[in-house]
C-alpha cells in the first residue's frame, strides 16, 4: 500500500551568516489526488500563501518498508570534522 506525505519546507535568512530551514508536515494520505487537493487549499492559509508553490512537496511511500536503509554522519563543528 502506498501513501502520499505532504510536506511545506523552505529556507529563509536571519542575516548574511545564518539560514533556517523551516519544514511542516501536512498530512499522510492515501491518494495523490487528494494531497494536491489539501495542497491547493494550504496555498491560500496564513502564513502559507507567502511562500510559493514550490515549496510543497508530495512524496510516494510504502507502508511497512524502511525507507532510509543506511547510517548516517554528522558535522562536528568543534573539531572541524565529519563524526560517523
Amino acid at each position: 500500500m502506498k501513501v502520499y506525505l505532504l510536506q511545506h519546507s523552505y529556507e529563509y535568512e536571519i542575516d548574511q551568516n545564518i539560514k533556517i530551514e523551516e519544514t511542516k508536515i501536512i498530512g499522510i494520505y492515501g491518494t495523490e489526488s487528494k494531497a494536491k487537493q489539501v495542497k491547493k487549499s494550504f496555498m491560500t492559509k496564513k502564513g502559507f500563501n507567502r511562500f510559493p508553490e514550490d515549496c510543497f512537496y508530495i512524496d510516494e511511500y510504502e507502508i511497512d518498508r524502511d525507507h532510509w536503509t543506511e547510517g548516517f554522519i554528522t558535522w562536528n563543528g568543534e573539531k572541524d570534522e565529519w563524526i560517523e
